[in-house]
């Protein structure tokens, strides 16, 4: 009997089971690509090679893109409605990127009040984590003090120029207008005061914590001690030696101003929306800051006038400080600012006891500082506030949006680009759009121009699909940089692994800023008051 049986339940086995393994293979099989990578030798030396890596399902993809997204919406008082979201994609094993926000509420003895300040940042971190980690945590709580010292303490705040002429000549005019503390120039520089100083305790940190380690002994004979156990070693050491640069946007909503501080290659673009006669309307691209590398002829300049005319060929070469750093301006990055005799001395106290070091200096390093943390501060006014009270007193021009990304973004987006990203995305485009149809369904016109910090070779912007698949806009704008409705190369770009990854994209984080007239229920957000906003490193 079970002789006669076992041929029909072959046979079935044949029909139903090949099939099933041929579904089974094809479900899960996962193609594979080869790459040339850089990998390091025994001897320390790199050399490329190829190495052959999985291609991720679209699923995986898409997780990666949307796992570290975020949105917030916040309803204030007027009937604005201030929304934000953040996705960041990491190509570093740890990212080497940060962010962070923040809406603090004018304080009631503020002469300016009511109102808020909003803060937006994005860290741009390199040589680790740990410079771009400690800004998030810092920033702008430094940057809110200065601003509170500004409203409470303005002779403190404001530098004293002119001398005693100009202060007879002010006995004499009249009150200053705008305000102290509305004035542009005043929080200009009470942001870059806040950056600069900032950056000066980061740096001078493990300087203070050796010479309060230094007995008459240590003087005496000039013996570095051994500080590698102490309990602030690395907290101090890591954050100065490794850098980061630092975007951040200030939205004062009392005096209608916004604030765009740069310190490095991150950028911030604006998107205007201009009406038309006919009621349609276009996207207008205004850069509001530059990237800052040696590539930027305004930073190529300051640096050479900086320093020795001997060194006017040296301190920037290949675009690059002194050959190296990429980033003309930076938090951190000691080793670029820190002298000779200083780095030394500073390695052998608190780094060779953990088996780490600080990397030497580059050959043409002879006169330090080579690079400074005090951004470039822009303004532009928010003309839209308050909201209009009926269609016919709505501005023209009115400022819509704010992008602000790690220069990881627009080594493959352009600001045209992002701004028309966001613009479709706002107005609700859905699925894939051919680039070449776009700026007839999103017109942009270009108003302030992008001052690029890299030599960018990017393929046709007519060329393949944009994608308009996510929900949240900030990773909307990652999955576009990275392949858009290309979905083989946008799977192929982020399946490739830490370390490797570096070698073919940086870290990314975009965050964007938009408003909407909600004129709906009031948030609650802490008070801007100097005790809540006190940082310490």
């Amino acid at each position: 009997m079970l002789r006669r049986a076992w041929k029909p339940i072959a046979a079935t086995t044949v029909l139903l089971g090949t099939p099933s393994y041929y579904w089974y293979t094809l479900k899960y099989r996962q193609d594979a690509f080869e790459l040339a990578v850089k990998v390091r030798q025994a001897d320390g030396k790199t050399i490329m090679t190829n190495r052959s890596f999985l291609l991720l399902p679209k699923d995986t993809i898409d997780e990666r893109i949307r796992q570290r997204a975020t949105s917030e919406s916040n309803s204030r008082p007027g009937g604005i409605i201030w929304k934000h979201t953040t996705a960041q994609l990491a190509a570093n094993d740890p990212i080497e990127d940060a962010n962070s926000h923040q809406i603090i509420e004018r304080d009631q003895n503020d002469p300016a009040a009511p109102g808020d300040l909003l803060f937006f940042t994005v860290m741009d971190g390199h040589s680790g984590h740990h410079t771009s980690q400690l800004l998030s945590r810092v920033l702008i709580k430094a940057v809110a003090l200065e601003l509170s010292n500004l409203i409470h303490n303005p002779d403190a705040a404001i530098p004293k120029a002119g001398g005693s002429l100009a202060r007879i000549k002010s006995l004499f005019s009249l009150p200053s207008s705008p305000p102290i503390a509305g004035d542009p120039k005043n929080v200009a520089f009470a942001i870059q005061n806040a950056f600069t100083n900032l950056d000066k305790e980061l740096i001078n940190a493990p300087i203070q914590i050796l010479a309060n380690s230094l007995d008459e002994a240590a003087l005496k004979t000039n013996i570095v001690p051994d500080l590698s156990q102490h309990p602030m070693a690395l907290t101090a050491m890591l954050p100065a030696i490794s850098g980061s640069c630092a975007l951040m946007a200030v939205l004062d909503t009392a005096h209608r101003d916004l604030y765009v501080a740069c310190t490095g290659d991150s950028r911030a673009v604006a998107g205007f929306w201009d009406e038309t006669e006919d009621g349609r309307g276009s996207w207008r691209v205004e850069v509001l800051s530059e990237d800052q590398t040696g590539r930027n002829l305004n930073e190529l300049k300051r640096i050479q006038s900086e320093h020795p005319p001997d060194e006017a060929h040296t301190v920037v070469r290949n675009g690059r400080i002194l050959g190296g750093l990429e980033p003309s301006r930076a938090f951190g990055d000691a080793r670029y600012k820190w002298t000779h005799e200083i780095q030394e001395i500073l390695n052998r106290a608190f780094l060779a006891g953990n088996n780490q070091g600080i990397r030497p200096p580059p050959t043409a390093f002879k006169t330090p500082p080579y690079v400074t943390s005090t951004p470039v501060v822009t303004h532009r006014k928010l003309s839209f506030l308050p909201l209009a009270t009926s269609p016919s007193s709505k501005p023209s021009s009115t400022l819509r949006f704010i992008v602000l990304a790690t220069d990881g973004l627009w080594d493959q987006l352009t600001s045209e680009e992002a701004v028309a990203l966001v613009g479709g995305h706002i107005a609700g485009l859905k699925g894939y759009i051919p680039k070449s149809s776009m700026s007839n369904l999103v017109p942009t016109s270009t108003g302030t121009p992008t001052v690029e910090g890299k030599d960018k070779k990017r393929s046709s912007k007519d060329e393949g699909a944009w994608a308009f698949v996510d929900e949240n806009v900030s990773s909307h704008l990652i999955r576009n940089a990275f392949g858009g409705g290309d979905e083989k190369a946008l799977r192929k770009l982020l399946s490739i692994p830490a370390p490797f990854a570096r070698s073919y994209r940086d870290d990314v984080t975009v965050t964007v800023v938009w408003w909407e007239d909600g004129r709906q229920k009031e948030t609650k957000i802490d008070n801007f008051t100097p005790e809540k906003t006190k940082a310490k490193l």
